[in-house]
C-alpha cells in the first residue's frame, strides 16, 4: 500500500514533532514541515502532498486564508485543519474556504491517523457540522468585548470582517467601493483601536464578537 504523503504546517515546533511521532506508523510519510502559511504553500508546491495538516492559527497569513490559497495552487492536495477552537463558526469558515476536514488538537494519535486516511480517500470530516441538528445556543458576548467593538466605525467593522474572511485589501476595496489605500487606513485604525496586530488575532476577535455569519 502506498503511504499517504503528509505536509505539516504549524508554527509550534513541539506540535509538529508530536504530529510527526503520531504519524510514525505504516501507511504514512511526513514529506515536509512548515512554520507559517507562506512556507506551507511553498512546500506544498514543492512536494505535492496527499494531505496538508494545517493549523488554523498561524503568524502572518492565517490558516483559513492559507487553505484558500492551497486549494487554488495545489488542488490535488487534501486539507485537514487543526485547531484548539471547537466553535462552529471556525468549522463553517473552514468549509467555506474549501478545507476537507477540521480536527481538534486534543485528538488522540489513532484518531488523527484515521482522519488523515478519511480525507486522503476523498471523504470529509466536519464532526460538529455533520453531527446533526442541535438546539441553537444563544450567543453571549462579554461586555468588555462589546465595549471594544463599539469603538469601531461601520467601515472598520466591514474591513475587520473582510480580514477575518481572508480577503486582501484589493478585494475589500472592490467589495466596499473604496481604494486599497483607504482600506489600508481603516485596517491600521482598527488594529490601533483593538490593539491586535495579527490577522489570526483579528479573526478570533471577529468570531468572538459575532461578526461572522451574520
Amino acid at each position: 500500500m502506498t503511504a499517504i504523503r503528509v505536509l505539516i504546517v504549524d508554527d509550534h515546533a513541539l506540535v509538529r514533532e508530536g504530529i510527526r511521532q503520531a504519524l510514525a506508523a505504516p501507511g504514512f510519510e511526513v514529506v515536509a514541515e512548515a512554520g507559517d502559511g507562506a512556507e506551507g504553500i511553498a512546500k506544498a508546491r514543492q512536494f505535492d502532498p496527499d494531505v496538508v495538516l494545517l493549523d488554523i492559527s498561524l503568524p502572518g497569513e492565517n490558516g483559513l486564508r492559507t487553505a484558500a490559497r492551497l486549494r487554488a495552487d495545489v488542488p490535488g492536495s487534501r486539507i485537514l485543519m487543526l485547531s484548539v477552537y471547537d466553535q462552529p463558526e471556525y468549522v463553517l469558515e473552514a468549509v467555506r474556504v474549501g478545507a476537507h476536514g477540521y480536527l481538534l488538537k486534543d485528538t488522540l494519535p489513532a484518531e488523527l491517523r484515521q482522519a488523515i486516511q478519511t480525507v486522503a480517500a476523498g471523504g470529509t470530516l466536519f464532526e460538529r457540522v455533520l453531527s446533526g441538528p442541535r438546539e441553537p445556543e444563544p450567543r453571549v458576548i462579554p461586555g468588555d468585548l462589546l465595549e471594544r467593538l463599539d469603538q469601531l466605525t461601520r467601515r472598520e467593522r466591514e474591513v475587520l470582517v473582510g480580514i477575518a474572511g481572508g480577503k486582501t485589501n484589493k478585494e475589500m476595496a472592490a467589495a466596499l467601493g473604496l481604494s486599497p489605500r483607504t482600506v489600508e487606513s481603516y485596517r491600521e485604525s482598527l488594529i490601533r483601536k483593538l490593539g491586535i496586530p495579527s490577522v489570526a488575532g483579528l479573526t478570533k476577535f471577529a468570531l468572538d464578537a459575532g461578526l461572522l455569519g451574520r
